[in-house]
């Protein structure tokens, strides 16, 4: 084998991080449309603007949701075990709320009624917003520690509830993320369409970006006062997949010691500061493709801070600090790890490729005018 066991744990660590990060650079501008949808589109031919900027691409860009959850599932198998126990009804409400949006984009113009309309936008805000809110609000408990533990024979008990996930934290983490999608789907508009719907854009990437750093910086704050973790024992980067063969510390703080030990990091949560103010930037003086750029920037420094943070953590567990799981002990085993690194590296790119070409052909900005003329043929 080409990679040992610590390098292929760090490489799915970062291919996990890839995904996510895409995930929100691509479906997230989808659900930030939807979001924006009932509010930006003041007729039924501005709302149809606002569908046909999305409607050919929305479902290929969830690849990412559903390639997360696979990778998830076979590279680190205990953490798609406790988070998908731990968070079941909320994974659901999410699953249910995206289920509106293919019924949204298919079924809203089959009839003229413009109550039939205005229902099926109300859908697609909700299968918008929840799958939106579901995810920040994901991060804030996984910063926050899961009530869990293993047994002896690595058996995973989970004591908490579903309204145990809605702590006054967790929600500011959901805020944050249903600002920064709000943002990058009003950059992906300004993007793709023009005149009114245009200028409302420059309006919205305006508030919800700065909102997003202003929510990003609240929660900066908050975590350098909220119980973080630290390994106490000798690293085993090579380890059997048994997470309690560690001891772990928990005090205030300690989400910043990988910042304190590696100073460098301090750029992540800046430049996704910065950019965000870049990206209001650049959207003002009317650039919204560079504007997109920077937003995807922003939106992976938001994460990637979270990623800092948390490292070597991935899930950790609140009630019984030893049974959290980390990137050196809850892993597949290495052939696995391995088999699937050549799996990802010959399918990754054509993914990559294929969405690239797929938004080339694509390209151009969707107006009131052209929707009108080919009523026949679009949402």
């Amino acid at each position: 084998m080409i990679f040992d066991y610590e390098t292929l744990r760090l490489i799915w660590w970062a291919f996990l991080g890839a995904l996510l990060i895409g995930f929100a650079i691509m479906d997230g501008f989808d659900l930030g449309v939807g979001m924006l949808l009932p509010f930006l589109g003041k007729t039924d031919l501005e709302r149809r603007v606002i569908i046909n900027s999305i409607g050919p691409t929305w479902e290929g860009n969830q690849v990412w949701f559903v390639t997360a959850g696979g990778a998830l599932f076979a590279a680190w198998p205990m953490v798609y075990a406790v988070s998908f126990s731990g968070m079941y009804f909320a994974l659901l409400a999410t699953l249910c709320a995206m289920f509106l949006r293919p019924l949204g984009f298919d079924y809203r113009s089959k009839l003229s009624s413009q109550k039939w309309r205005n229902n099926w936008d109300k859908a697609l805000f909700v299968g918008s917003f929840v799958p939106a809110l579901v995810m920040g609000v994901g991060f804030g408990n996984l910063l926050l520690g899961l009530p869990f533990n293993f047994d002896n024979d690595l058996r995973m008990v989970y004591y908490g509830s579903f309204w145990d996930l809605l702590s006054p934290f967790a929600l500011l983490a959901g805020l944050v993320s249903v600002s920064m999608y709000v943002m990058h789907g009003a950059i992906y508009l300004q993007l793709r369409t023009d005149a009114e719907i245009y200028q409302r854009c420059k309006k919205v990437v305006l508030y919800a970006g700065l909102i997003t750093i202003a929510l990003f910086l609240l929660a900066g704050l908050w975590i350098s006062h909220l119980p973080g973790y630290h390994i106490l024992t000798e690293i085993v980067p090579d380890g059997p997949s048994n997470p309690l063969l560690k001891m772990v510390k928990k005090a205030e703080g300690l989400w910043l010691d990988n910042y304190n030990h590696y100073p460098s990091l301090w750029a992540v949560p800046a430049g996704a500061c910065i950019l965000g103010l870049v990206t209001v930037f650049l959207s003002l003086i009317n650039r919204p493709g560079l504007a997109f750029i920077s937003s995807g920037l922003t939106l992976t420094g938001i994460i990637l801070t979270a990623g800092a943070s948390m490292f070597p953590f991935l899930i950790p567990s609140s009630i019984a600090v030893n049974s959290s799981l980390t990137v050196w002990d809850a892993s597949s085993s290495v052939s696995t790890l391995h088999l699937m690194f050549w799996v990802t590296v010959i399918f990754l790119p054509l993914i990559i490729v294929y969405t690239s070409w797929i938004f080339k052909i694509l390209r151009g900005k969707i107006t009131v005018d052209y929707v009108h003329d080919n009523d026949h043929k679009l949402y």
